[in-house]
């Protein structure tokens, strides 16, 4: 009952409190849940099947190009491309996640595989002019157009990636109490006896491949819509795959709530350290790294798993 209320009160605070914040508080309410967000989708593959990505860039970056050359050479609405980006990311994470878990890829090879798909892909988009090559491509933002996902100030951006977030909650929620979570975990803690059970190891590796490609993609074009401005870089770089995966793993990997509680107490950390430690490059990631050695080495479990044995410490 507490811990409802709790959730109650913490809905209609993130509902509420935003239009009175100034801006740089809510730009860090936006980037918190953004990456909880993207730290969701992740958790559906990496947390609750146990498949450890290091390559969601390349849906992410996919998204974020098909919404953006969407709009820029055929004036298509990024609100559409958004759905078109999320296809064909499921389309191209169905292919990678086949051609992986076809042939039996698991552990730190599927790892690196999937990392090799996302560098392939920034290595082509480097190169390609007709996706504005290394140079990025970027947004015209003039008079605000919500049909074209355009918006005078933050506050809207900020109740659209509110939606994505719950709407990523309430999809992690229905696979952890669904079959194909408990499939899903079957297959994490161990594959060959979940398929000596009958559990089709295949087919939930390809759903929640497929599940978190989608949602990635359309953080994507979530960021691009926002920052007006995408590269090869930023979209298919290693850096969006690692800070979407960590929060995730903070908070407590295959947990419904774990990557938003991590993200709450990552971001912050990140942003505020960025801010305070203003040409001290590479500052930010050094904490990031140790948190997460913290984390790893004291809690195993995440935040999410601290709490259920400070909860229940018998248990």
């Amino acid at each position: 009952m507490a811990a409802r209320t709790l959730g109650a009160l913490a809905a209609v605070v993130l509902l509420a409190a935003p239009p009175l914040l100034p801006k740089y508080p809510l730009e860090i309410l936006i980037s918190i849940l953004f990456y909880a967000y993207l730290g969701l989708a992740w958790n559906i593959l990496g947390g609750f099947a146990g498949q450890f990505s290091f390559g969601h860039a390349a849906f992410f970056g996919i998204g974020a190009y098909t919404s953006t050359l969407l709009l820029l050479r055929a004036g298509v609405s990024p609100w559409l491309g958004m759905l078109a980006g999320g296809a064909l990311a499921a389309a191209f994470g169905l292919f990678a996640g086949y051609l992986s878990f076809r042939y039996g890829l698991r552990g730190p090879y599927f790892s690196l595989v999937t990392l090799a798909f996302a560098e392939m892909l920034r290595v082509v988009s480097v190169n390609a002019k007709v996706v504005g090559a290394s140079l990025g491509l970027v947004i015209p933002t003039g008079a605000p157009a919500p049909s074209l996902f355009v918006f005078a100030g933050k506050l809207p951006y900020y109740y659209v990636i509110l939606a994505m977030t719950v709407l990523a909650l309430l999809i992690n929620g229905g696979i952890a109490r669904g079959r194909l979570g408990y499939a899903l975990i079957a297959v994490r803690e161990n594959e060959d006896a979940a398929e000596a059970a009958g559990v089709n190891a295949l087919g939930g590796k390809l759903a929640a491949m497929v599940l978190s490609s989608f949602l990635t993609a359309l953080g994507g074009t979530f960021y691009a819509q926002y920052f007006a401005y995408i590269d090869p870089t930023i979209t298919f770089g290693p850096a969006i795959s690692i800070q979407g995966l960590l929060p995730a793993i903070v908070g407590g990997a295959g947990t419904v709530l774990g990557p938003l509680l991590g993200s709450f107490v990552l971001t912050p950390i990140s942003e505020l350290t960025r801010a305070g430690l203003r040409g001290r490059a590479g500052a930010d990631i050094m904490l990031y790294g140790l948190v997460l050695m913290l984390v790893i080495s004291f809690l195993p479990q995440g935040l999410m798993g601290w709490w259920r044995v400070v909860r229940r410490p018998g248990r």
